[in-house]
């Protein structure tokens, strides 16, 4: 390489001498203004003593010509003068100098020669001067020299350079989708070996580290760069710099990467155009650019021009095509390159027939023009903007919504830097400062949704990186993160936000991941570090080997925030004998922005929050300590409160607020309240928007209530015990009382497990609490399908009364509808809301009322209510129109007051209370519905004792029967107990039924 002229220039040169190692050396040329002794070289070359002597040599030209004559070697006659008498036999060039005017000096070596390993870690590079290779070119100071050496040789013989190693690729040509492996073979030990990527249409080499694409392996005499799924994205040239024999090395390969369809643009993909208005029309497809040459070509091409552009990254092929073809085409984009399967891109052209529903040409925002039914138009993004707007034309020819996938090109650069960086390609400690200035800037830009999840989607991207390679981010880093969080967090809400959450429901939850990762990425010596912005406040504190007491910590809100780490928490860490880091980081109108949803024990659309969200997180020898406990104080809040934190990994991965750890403490001595959570990370609290304070009325009327249904239950089996011949002695009797006597023992053992489920530990850790809520929620349902059953035996018996089944086939029936069917709604209930934090209530072994799971429940009752209903009205018309074979007028009048009566006791027993039930979960506020349902709902089993039991006549007469020992009077079978009256000329057919 050769410098630039200049009016002093330092020449080191490389003398061999024949016979002795040691020589004296003198000026060897006219010119020369000085010279020095340099240092014996350890090389031996040919035969006999000859060795390599090293002299500096200072030239001082009077203008700015670079001689040519000493671009070559030199040949000196004259010997040098010494102890004896030795001849020079050559002079060679070895290293080029341009010596600057404040006294430094920038030199690199000639070919055949290089710098010492020792010397290029002393100096530093002078890249800007020169094209990027590691220790090419060095800068020396004024009192400094340096000279390059010989590169090793081959063999002892042979005085050419030979490299310490070969590298090796698996194949010259790489399938997308495969591993790339490039192997290094030494045979001398190496040390500080790196490798690099030249990428096509890169002025600099990428440095390549460990990543989700990227792993190095080393051994003896070998290392391995390894590159997962490779795309076009990783073609170009490799190199494996390293140190070997006391000097660097660097090899090259070039790796190539065929294009795959995928890789193609094309714009646009499909097109519906009409002749009459539109005789001509463009197709374009767009390739990365590529070591493999590809030639591109539009088939078929008659009748159309084609032409080719470039833009900073891609090239494009643009068909113009000037006449409109008379049927649909199917046009197709040739790339071929020497050696390699084509790859073809089609294009569907679908010309609009007279007759064919189309819609009109629309010029609101983006020119549409006119477009056949059922295809989708597509129009190119505005200038700097890179992706594609598209709009359905529907089926009647009415335009559909536009969708936009426009997004800045400055962002979407950004975005594949930060995540080809997270894959290994470039230096995190350089490149991630880098991003974030930049992406400082570029939040003026931000315009649309597809923006911002360019943004975010950067941020998250370099926190990865951050969080694998433990990469510290300096105090100017950190202020543009900050400054762009605190503008990110003024974004409007409505226009950007709530569009983006459509696209990825997870953006307020990476925000706040993204940010609370990067924000303890602090440097130590960059520490304490306090800074604040009006969405933004950070404090960050290095804790020395002697902790404080407390940690505390307090922010400028309103009403204050303050967060507290007890002494004790943070003993565990004093006996590593690290630095410890506390961050603490307060940003507001961030919880808005964060999706609602509610884990364990919280409902969803129930709750404001206060308008910030709190992160504390403590680093300690570059490891996150997650399990201290934190106080934290919100200050005054007329509400009812819960101390929450957000858990990135509820909801599939979105994120949703949960109490898990975290307990509410109300201080004594103050109104405020305080959160003490035993974990550290995102906090804040819920307020209930609709809350009904807790009332010991009402939980005195639940058991009170629940006391007495249960009490009841037990006399109603009692009674059973003692008339249960006397009341089955038909089939319709039979199946009736089966069914009733079904619902009291499912009912005593759901009331039961209701009330002594409050006394076992709550939560969904507690096995014994969720089987609790599982046996209640499948023992309710129960009582209810076996009501539904007792129903449609009723209304069997009314519709098929020449048809009746047997009485096993009835009760098999029933069976399976009073226990499999609610076994599948409490199965069902408890697999899907389970896994989502929202099957149990709030402190209850109970199902959640507001994530969903009671409405598994409740849902049944209220159909199972209305079935009934229709029952009762069928019931009430066909007694009102009998036919000949139902019997007597007079039988009819006391079978509709039987109807009456099961009107009236199904009613308030199941439609009234869980009618109620439904108003106490949508109620906001009024506390009437709750103690109306509390009382119905736990008196249950004290109307089916009375109505379903004590009213029937058969029960009272057998009653009477064994305590009064009285003879009873004919009856007819109640309507109230769902019971058929049954003239006596068709009895007989029923009893043989059975």
């Amino acid at each position: 390489m050769v410098c630039s002229a200049a009016p002093v220039l330092l020449l080191a040169m490389i003398l061999p001498l024949v016979g002795s190692p040691v020589a004296r050396a003198s000026p060897p040329v006219p010119s020369q203004a000085g010279w020095a002794a340099g240092q014996q070289l350890d090389q031996e070359c040919g035969a006999g003593e000859s060795v390599l002597v090293s002299v500096y040599v200072q030239l001082d030209f009077l203008n700015d010509i670079w001689p040519t004559t000493l671009s070559s070697t030199l040949t000196l006659a004259p010997a040098l003068a010494s102890s004896s008498p030795r001849t020079l036999t050559g002079l060679s060039l070895t290293t080029e100098c341009n010596a600057k005017h404040d006294g430094f000096t920038y030199c690199a070596c000639l070919s055949g020669y290089q710098w010492n390993a020792s010397v290029c870690s002393h100096h530093h590079p002078c890249q800007f001067l020169y094209d990027y290779h590691p220790c090419s070119c060095l800068i020396f100071g004024p009192t400094e020299a340096g000279y390059c050496q010989l590169l090793p040789p081959v063999a002892p013989v042979s005085c050419l350079p030979a490299v310490p190693g070969t590298l090796r690729l698996n194949t010259w040509l790489q399938v997308p989708g495969n591993t790339l492996n490039v192997t290094l073979l030494t045979s001398h030990e190496t040390t500080n070996l790196n490798w690099f990527l030249r990428r096509t249409g890169s002025p600099r080499p990428i440095r390549l580290q460990p990543g989700t694409h990227v792993s190095l392996t080393s051994s003896q005499g070998q290392a391995v760069l390894s590159i997962c799924n490779i795309s076009h994205q990783w073609q170009g040239e490799y190199m494996c710099c390293f140190e070997a024999q006391g000097f660097r090395w660097e090899l090259y390969h070039v790796v190539r990467v065929p294009l795959q369809a995928t890789d193609v643009a094309r714009l646009p993909d499909q097109l519906s155009i009409s002749c009459a208005t539109s005789p001509g029309f463009q197709l374009s497809c767009c390739i990365p650019r590529t070591h493999l040459g590809y030639t591109a070509s539009w088939s078929p091409g008659k009748g159309s021009e084609a032409s080719l552009f470039n833009t900073p990254g891609d090239q494009c092929l643009v068909l113009a095509v000037q006449h409109c073809p008379i049927a649909d085409t199917m046009y197709t984009c040739d790339l071929q390159s020497p050696g390699l399967t084509p790859v073809r891109v089609p294009v569907s052209v679908t010309i609009i027939q007279d007759g064919d529903t189309v819609c009109p040409e629309d010029a609101s925002a983006v020119a549409w023009n006119v477009t056949k039914a059922g295809h989708v138009a597509q129009a190119p993004c505005p200038v700097n903007r890179m992706g594609i707007v598209k709009r359905t034309c529907g089926p009647d020819g009415t335009w559909g919504p536009i969708h936009s996938s426009c997004t800045d090109a400055g962002l979407l650069a950004l975005l594949q830097r930060a995540e080809l960086l997270w894959a290994g390609q470039g230096w995190p400690a350089e490149e991630v400062p880098q991003i974030l200035a930049q992406l400082l800037e570029q939040t003026v830009v931000v315009s649309s949704p597809s923006d911002l999840l360019a943004l975010l989607g950067t941020m998250t991207f370099l926190a990865k990186v951050l969080a694998d390679t433990r990469t510290q981010l300096n105090r100017s880093a950190l202020e543009a993160l900050l400054k762009t969080t605190d503008k990110v967090l003024d974004m409007d809400a409505s226009s950007l936000w709530t569009l983006a959450h459509v696209q990825k429901p997870s953006a307020g939850s990476d925000l706040l991941l993204a940010v609370e990762t990067m924000a303890c990425s602090l440097c130590p010596q960059d520490q304490p570090f306090s800074f604040s912005l009006p969405n933004v406040q950070l404090q960050t504190q290095l804790l020395g080997p002697s902790f404080p007491a407390d940690y505390r910590v307090s922010f400028a809100t309103q009403p204050p925030l303050q967060a507290q780490i007890p002494r004790h928490s943070l003993a565990p860490l004093d006996h590593n004998g690290t630095n410890v880091t506390i961050t603490s980081l307060m940003l507001r109108k961030l919880d808005h922005l964060l999706p609602s949803n509610y884990g364990q024990g919280l409902g969803d659309a129930l709750y404001a929050t206060p308008g910030l969200v709190l992160a504390v997180s403590i680093m300690a020898g570059g490891q996150a300590f997650n399990q201290g406990e934190v106080i934290l104080d919100f200050g005054d809040r007329d509400s009812t409160l819960h101390c929450v934190f957000w858990d990135h990994h509820l909801f599939q991965g979105n994120g949703g607020w949960s109490e898990e750890g975290c307990q509410l403490q109300t201080a004594n001595a103050s109104p405020t309240t305080r959160c003490i959570c035993q974990h550290l990370t995102a906090f804040s609290v819920l307020m209930s928007r609709h809350t009904v304070p807790g009332n010991p009325t009402l939980e005195l009327l639940s058991q009170v209530g629940l006391g007495a249904s249960i009490l009841a239950l037990l006399v109603c089996l009692g009674v059973y015990r003692l008339v249960w011949r006397v009341v089955v002695r038909n089939k319709v009797a039979y199946l009736r009382h089966v069914a009733l006597l079904n619902m009291v023992l499912c009912l005593l053992a759901a009331d039961s497990c209701f009330l002594g489920a409050p006394l076992l530990p709550p939560g969904p850790r507690s096995p014994l609490c969720l089987a609790a809520a599982f046996l209640c929620h499948f023992l309710y349902l129960a009582t209810f399908f076996w009501m539904l059953a007792q129903a449609l035996m009723l209304a069997h018996q009314l519709l098929f009364v020449f048809h009746q089944l047997s009485k096993r086939q009835v009760l098999s029936l029933m069976v399976v509808l009073g226990y499999l069917c609610p076994m599948g709604f409490a199965g069902v209930a408890l697999g899907l809301y389970l896994p989502r934090g929202k099957y149990l209530g709030e402190g209850a072994c109970w199902l959640d009322g507001k994530g969903g799971a009671l409405y598994t429940f409740v849902g049944p009752v209220l159909a199972i209510v209305g079935v009934n209903g229709l029952v009762l009205a069928m019931a009430v018309l066909k007694l009102l129109r009998p036919s000949l074979s139902e019997g007597p007028q007079m039988e009819k009048w006391q079978a509709l007051l039987g109807v009456v009566k099961a009107l009236f006791i199904l009613t308030p027993i199941f439609g009234l209370t869980w009618g109620l039930g439904l108003a106490t979960l949508l109620e906001e506020g009024s506390i009437v519905p709750h103690y109306v349902f509390t009382i119905l709902n736990t008196s249950q089993g004290v109307f089916i004792l009375l109505f379903g039991c004590l009213m029937d006549k058969k029960v009272q007469e057998a009653l009477l029967k064994r305590f009064c020992r009285a003879q009873p009077h004919n009856s007819t079978i109640s309507l109230a107990t769902n019971e058929t009256q049954m003239p006596e000329h068709s009895k007989g057919r029923s009893e043989n039924g059975r």
